[in-house]
């Protein structure tokens, strides 16, 4: 990997699973870096947290056959032996009660619609596996091309159920790349695979990579700043920028690396121009409450419950244990319980007892026979700020991977294009930004999908 002339002082803001991977490579280019993150841990959106008396992901999380730099990184960390690969089923939740939609058999059984819906529906997903030129898919829709290749009533039945679910009624602004690349990668996953839903998890989840993550940035001497929030970054007259602190304390770097959300990137950074603050500002989110659950019982064994009935408090059911072998829950089982919403809805500020029965209320619609005395523990998670909105033309109104500003850069999740933020698609992400940081000639560009 070619370096910048000279060794420089990078400031990396933002200790997340795209920070780390940013202050690993920089390091490695011969670099001094220094991280910081607000939380006392690092990890971001992949972080751990306890939930009972187990240590496990505070979002759910799962590692594809396809995803070969989540793979190349756990290699590079000795972790890829440690992934546990297991075939999953998928659910649907519609019309009062639970259909399975796994196998070929499930599908030709699948109620909700037709013998021509059900082909049409398996055109539209093979044609989009097949797309490669994604842009043209940021001039159009996603709800005006799933009509056109799925026809009105799959669209109606089947996936205005589940875009809701996902992006809510912002699913009307949002462009048809979006739905393509959700299709493309789980449909690279069975091209690569078995044809199966062949899914998998480091055993220990996140809470041992990050923790083997950490271990590595220490040895190769990046300098790690938790609970370490940044206020602002001010280019200095001098050149170089300076970091300041909320206590007031400041610190100097040749280079700044910014990779919170992007509307609080805009706040930070005073001296940007007007239009690299309108275009970070202009940036969308979506917002989650996430409720994890310790039970003493196995659901109905499908990993994913996709939910079309109406009037739930959450959008779908992943029962963890589905994928993960229950001996690392103490042999029960995890479900997690997600709502997105948009980032000033009032249910991220509900309290924890009004979300814990509202959600168990609504988890007995799918599974009447849950009893109060199942449930060993219950957790919150609230993030306003989880993904950016594939809106039409999203990537054409993304600012560069370097600003005016001398020194100042930006990659942020909002640069994951089409709205398929996961771990893949945030490592792919910090690779490309790697390059581009350590290369002057390609900074101003934008990190290729």
């Amino acid at each position: 990997m070619s370096a910048t002339p000279g060794p420089l002082h990078w400031g990396i803001v933002g200790g997340g699973i795209l920070g780390m991977t940013l202050a690993l490579r920089l390091r490695q280019a011969g670099h001094a870096v220094t991280l910081f993150e607000g939380a006392p841990s690092l990890g971001g959106l992949a972080s751990a947290w306890q939930l009972g008396d187990v240590t496990w992901d505070r979002h759910y999380h799962v590692t594809l056959l396809s995803d070969r730099h989540t793979r190349a990184l756990l290699r590079e960390l000795g972790l890829e032996g440690e992934i546990e690969w297991n075939e999953t089923r998928t659910g649907f939740f519609s019309g009062g009660r639970l259909i399975p939609l796994s196998t070929s058999l499930d599908f030709l059984r699948f109620p909700l619609i037709g013998p021509l819906d059900k082909a049409r529906l398996a055109l539209t997903i093979l044609y989009a596996s097949r797309i490669r030129a994604w842009k043209r898919l940021e001039r159009v829709s996603v709800e005006a091309w799933l009509r056109r290749w799925s026809g009105a009533n799959t669209f109606e039945r089947v996936w205005l159920p589940l875009l809701r679910s996902k992006l809510g009624e912002a699913y009307r602004e949002t462009a048809a790349a979006f739905i393509w690349a959700t299709i493309a990668r789980l449909y690279e996953a069975r091209r690569s695979g078995l044809k199966k839903e062949l899914f998998g998890c480091v055993r220990g989840g996140y809470a041992r990579v990050l923790d083997r993550f950490a271990q590595r940035l220490e040895r190769e001497g990046v300098t790690l700043r938790l609970a370490s929030p940044v206020a602002r970054v001010v280019a200095c007259a001098g050149g170089g920028l300076t970091l300041e602190h909320p206590d007031g304390r400041v610190e100097s770097f040749d280079q700044v690396v910014l990779t919170v959300a992007a509307p609080r990137a805009a706040r930070m950074a005073g001296s940007l121009s007007a239009d690299e603050r309108a275009r970070l500002e202009g940036v969308r989110y979506v917002g989650i409450v996430c409720a994890s659950l310790l039970l003493r019982r196995p659901l109905a064994g499908f990993y994913i419950t996709n939910i079309t009935d109406p009037g739930l408090p959450f959008t779908g059911v992943i029962e963890m244990s589905a994928l993960v072998d229950p001996r690392h829950f103490g042999g029960r089982t995890l479900v997690y319980l997600p709502k997105y919403v948009a980032p000033d809805d009032p249910l991220l500020d509900l309290a924890d007892e009004e979300l814990r029965a509202s959600f168990l209320t609504g988890l007995r619609r799918l599974y009447p026979d849950l009893l109060d005395a199942d449930l060993v523990a219950f957790r919150v998670s609230r993030v306003r700020q989880v993904f950016a909105l594939t809106t039409l033309h999203y990537s054409d109104r993304l600012p560069p991977l370097t600003t005016s500003v001398p020194g100042l850069h930006l990659v942020s999740s909002a640069h994951v294009l089409n709205g398929t933020l996961n771990v893949d698609a945030t490592l792919r992400l910090a690779e490309s930004a790697a390059r581009g940081l350590l290369s002057p000639a390609r900074r101003a560009t934008l990190p290729p999908y």
